[in-house]
């Protein structure tokens, strides 16, 4: 009796020691449970169905080379004394059996496991916090061009972009978190460009920060950031129409030479700015024009400026070439930078020079800087700058009037090569098609004439608007005083309207891509029109019904219509812009194939379009853009960066928007999460030596 109790309390006490063990085994569980779990929220699978698939093939098969039952050949022994490894073997390989402990199996399990794992694509998330949303802003303008950071600021801008993206959590499958962060990519120079709207697909990302191409504009950060704010702007609406979602953080990614940055304001912390860029050194030609004497039309005066960024005086060649054809070259040194102690300001050296020449022909006049190997310049895209020189070129023009001896003498007063006087009835009787082919005259001037059929041609018109280009005059005012004037606009250029009075005047309905020029208390007093290939100068009213014979700025005005419509420079638009302005030709043919070539001899082929007019936008790169249009001469466009602020290529470690100072990021961008593919490739590495290790050392035995 008394050994029955004592093994009744001895098999209690087992039972209590195992009932701990199995509650400690448990905690243990629990514990190693929770640590995955919180590991696991800081995880990220990037391609877990491609793990689970491999893992569907490898592990059934791992196993089933364990229960194979290898064919043996059956042989009478006299003892099994010595072949007990043998039986055993046959045992394991019977079928249906159940597995022995066996090292080598565990060892390979856990090299597959490492492996499928490596495939899932884990990730550690080393950021915290609930998801949020990003645009990087990434410079393109000219100065990012600079090489003192090899290849270029650009790429090394885009490559931190790139690591910025790598950091974001993104919502991965079988990823615990549901929220991942939103990016967006705009890229900018004096404009802004949408490269990949709000998204969490990293690869996505990549390609449209690989897409960002450089610029020789200007930097402009205004206009990105009102794109970002625009598309940033939450679909939820709170009451007091607040948004639901936080404000999407700016990531700037520059040289800090942005040119608008007090038109710029942002909340506290709401942008980000990390700087690109080591050195100022840069010589740049900031100024260029190109233009021939008054006097003698058949000499070129040639005017530039250079200017040095540097701390150490330069000297270069410059050279003058027209057509590829080099004419001058002169040596100078540029003076260094110097220190403005009043403003606080660093003033670049400034050098002008002027060159001279005899030139009766059209041609592109090229002036570039050629440096020594021992001068450093960062940037080479202003180290020339172009200009299209028309040949000389009086204007021929015709006047239909009943003998209006006022505007008669303001054309003569201009610089024409002719001008010639026709009647009304004269020019009604005059076939278009011949004035079409012959193309006798630059300008026509219609006074108080509205003919029933009119040539292509430049038209300076004054009276009723002609029939037939979608303008309507219903009905005549009276009284009209000017009230406001575009005073920049090339024909009224120094023109005065201040004491302009009316008597009558034509009320003008005009179409809504016509450009007015100055305004009546009623009406639109001058107006700009192009239709079917022809320039319309309208002025609704008769001067002789005005006070503005007595005015100087009619004389000035008819000057410049005449240099306006005439063609003075080549074409009804300037042929010498700046980057970023569009081509733009008038009085083509309509619906015509054109191609374009830009300065890194690429072609783009571009219609006209109904109305003749054609529009190149293109000209993000400096140089010279040649226009073929079927048989007709090549025209040359001159595209020049002629900045002096984008030419300034130090580096802004700080810059100040709109009164609240922002600092770059002292440390280069870094990954904020951990890819632990390699890891795990390593440890299986590892347990492929000590599994060979073993199976070796079995052998042996």
């Amino acid at each position: 009796m008394q050994l029955v109790f004592k093994l009744h309390t001895l098999k209690q006490t087992y039972g209590t020691a195992c009932a701990k063990k199995r509650l400690h085994t448990l905690r243990v569980l629990s514990s190693v449970f929770c640590i995955l779990f919180m590991e696991l929220e800081f995880m990220e699978w990037l391609t877990p169905m491609t793990a689970i698939y491999a893992a569907a093939v490898s592990v059934p098969l791992l196993l089933l080379l364990y229960f194979l039952k290898l064919k043996r050949r059956e042989q009478i022994i006299s003892s099994t004394l010595l072949w007990k490894r043998a039986v055993q073997d046959l045992q394991v390989n019977a079928p249906f059996q159940r597995l022995r402990r066996n090292i080598l199996l565990l060892l390979q399990l856990l090299v597959l496991l490492a492996i499928l794992l490596a495939l899932a694509g884990p990730i550690l998330s080393l950021i915290t916090g609930p998801a949020r949303r990003y645009v990087l802003l990434i410079d393109r303008s000219g100065s990012m061009n600079a090489t003192d950071i090899k290849p270029s600021r650009l790429e090394a801008a885009k490559k931190q972009a790139k690591v910025f993206v790598e950091s974001l959590r993104s919502k991965a499958f079988y990823s615990l978190r549901d929220e991942s962060d939103q990016t967006m990519v705009i890229a900018f120079d004096n404009s802004a460009k949408v490269m990949c709207n709000f998204t969490s697909d990293k690869k996505q990302l990549n390609r449209a920060i690989n897409a960002v191409t450089p610029s020789d504009g200007i930097s402009s950060l205004a206009k990105a950031i009102v794109v970002a704010r625009a598309f940033a702007q939450s679909p939820g609406i709170e009451a007091d129409y607040m948004s639901a979602e936080e404000p999407a953080r700016l990531m700037l990614f520059s040289d800090g030479q942005i040119r608008d940055l007090d038109q710029i304001v942002v909340g506290p912390d709401e942008l980000t700015f990390y700087c690109t860029g080591e050195s100022q050194q840069n010589v740049a030609v900031v100024a260029m024009q190109a233009r021939r004497s008054y006097e003698n039309p058949e000499e070129v005066n040639v005017f530039a400026t250079l200017a040095n960024y540097g701390a150490a005086p330069i000297t270069c060649n410059v050279q003058l070439s027209i057509n590829s054809d080099v004419r001058a070259v002169k040596s100078v040194t540029v003076p260094p930078r110097s220190i403005d102690e009043s403003k606080d300001s660093v003033l670049p050296g400034k050098l002008a020079l002027d060159f001279s020449l005899p030139y009766a022909e059209a041609g592109v006049l090229e002036v570039r800087m050629l440096l020594s190997s021992g001068e450093m310049d960062c940037l080479s895209c202003d180290d020339a700058a172009w200009a299209i020189l028309p040949a000389p070129k009086k204007l021929s023009v015709l006047l239909v009037t009943a003998k209006n001896k006022v505007l008669e003498s303001a054309l003569q007063a201009c610089p024409l090569a002719r001008l010639e006087q026709q009647s009304p009835a004269q020019f009604d009787s005059t076939d278009p098609n011949d004035l079409n082919i012959e193309h006798r005259y630059d300008m026509i001037v219609l006074d108080n004439h509205v003919p029933a059929k009119l040539p292509k041609c430049r038209y300076l018109v004054f009276g009723r608007p002609p029939v037939g280009i979608d303008v309507s005059a219903p009905e005549e005012l009276e009284n009209q005083v000017i009230v406001d004037w575009r005073t920049k606009h090339a024909v009224l250029k120094y023109v005065d309207l201040t004491n302009l009075f009316v008597a009558r005047c034509y009320k003008m309905i005009l179409p809504r891509d016509a450009e007015v020029l100055a305004e009546f208390n009623e009406t639109p007093a001058l107006a700009l029109l192009r239709r079917n290939g022809s320039v319309f100068l309208l002025a609704g009213f008769d001067v002789l019904q005005s006070n503005w014979p007595f005015e100087p700025s009619f004389v000035l005005f008819c000057y410049n219509a005449a240099g306006f419509l005439g063609m003075q420079l080549g074409g009804d638009r300037d042929m010498n812009l700046k980057v970023g302005e569009p081509i733009v030709v008038e009085g083509l043919n309509s619906q015509i194939t054109t191609q374009i070539d830009r300065p890194d001899f690429s072609g783009t082929e571009i219609r006209s379009s109904a109305s003749g007019s054609l529009r190149f936008p293109g000209t993000d790169r400096a140089g010279t853009y040649r226009l073929n249009i079927g048989e007709q001469p090549v025209r040359f466009f001159a595209v020049n960066l002629l900045d002096s602020k984008e030419s300034n290529i130090e580096p802004q470690r700080q810059i100040v928007l709109s009164g609240q100072e922002v600092q770059a990021e002292e440390r280069e961008l870094s990954r904020a999460n951990l890819s632990l593919w390699p890891f795990l490739i390593g440890l299986a590495l590892i347990l492929v030596c000590l599994e060979w290790i073993i199976y070796n050392r079995k052998v042996r035995i």
